[in-house]
């Protein structure tokens, strides 16, 4: 197989950079990567990270998921609309109490997460079948596959684009189209941060006052204690990216945290959902010191398995 070119979006930071500055670096130079995203002006970092890569085997460009001229303009750049993998990125976090959310804020979010998935394979598939070949990879999330409190509506976006490829999936298959679901755990990055410390200011008066205690002084703690537990940084999940592209049979899901695994492990156990719902509301609500001792013992797991 010859350089694949391969078409990220979202690499302004986070993730999307990651992934984007891994694959310009391939030792074997497997990849031309086009990397983009919405606001040109936030491509410093991006620069930074590619190095020497830059013009070379990287490339930036225009695009913006939630707009199917733009796609469309950036995909027509490309020599022959060629696209061999399209690694889907861009996305809109959101958390806090449903009755705080704005339907309009909703909409946004399912308009980057959901539709713009849609908007940039309705591009690039056409293509795709006509050679016989290509590769969908998309930056899902393990609250695609399990529900977390606060995480109504974020988790309900992600829910939709595993249904969306799970579907979609069958389809590709006769065309000779992999799909693959790569659903990381917690990873620390800048929209991460920005997520949870708009969320500490949140105006919270169109909720009750039990749910915003609970909010702010059970969920927000919590999940920074999670997040230090459990946390991966943008590299590693690029890093398991990676494999999942040069892997000749790619897998449907691939979930990049081991350590997160027996949390989602739990819905498969039971058809019915009660053991996940359970385990979660006792781990929430009654047993905070389980919880607490359960994280210190991932914590020192992830510590002893960063050092082999």
């Amino acid at each position: 197989m010859g350089t694949r070119r391969v078409l990220v979006t979202g690499c302004s930071s986070g993730i999307g950079l990651a992934v984007a500055a891994r694959l310009a670096k391939d030792e074997l130079r497997r990849f031309k990567v086009v990397a983009t995203m919405r606001d040109l002006g936030k491509r410093g970092p991006l620069e930074k990270a590619a190095g020497d890569s830059l013009n070379k085997t990287l490339e930036i460009k225009q695009l913006d998921a939630c707009s199917e001229s733009s796609i469309r303009e950036c995909v027509n750049s490309l020599p022959d609309r060629r696209v061999d993998v399209l690694v889907n990125n861009a996305g809109l976090g959101m958390i806090g109490p449903l009755e705080c959310q704005s339907i309009d804020a909703m909409k946004e979010l399912f308009d980057t997460n959901f539709f713009g998935l849609a908007r940039l394979v309705k591009e690039v598939l056409p293509d795709m079948k006509r050679r016989q070949s290509g590769h969908i990879v998309v930056m899902s999330s393990v609250m695609g596959t399990q529900g977390l409190l606060f995480n109504d509506v974020y988790s309900a976006s992600k829910f939709a684009v595993e249904g969306f490829c799970e579907s979609l999936a069958v389809q590709a298959l006769k065309f000779n189209i992999k799909t693959t679901l790569v659903e990381p755990g917690p990873v620390v990055t800048e929209f991460e941060r920005k997520v949870y410390e708009d969320a500490e200011s949140m105006d919270l008066s169109g909720t009750d006052k039990e749910t915003a205690k609970i909010f702010r002084e059970m969920y927000l703690p919590y999940s920074k204690k999670i997040f230090a537990s459990l946390g991966q940084i943008p590299e590693e999940v690029a890093e398991q990216t990676v494999k999942v592209i040069t892997d000749k049979e790619p897998p449907l899901r691939h979930q990049t945290n081991r350590l997160y695994m027996p949390m989602t492990a739990l819905k498969h156990a039971d058809p019915t959902g009660r053991l996940p719902l359970d385990s979660f509301y006792k781990m929430t609500f009654k047993h905070d010191k389980v919880f607490n001792a359960t994280l210190a013992m991932l914590h020192l797991l992830k510590r002893i398995g960063g050092k082999k």
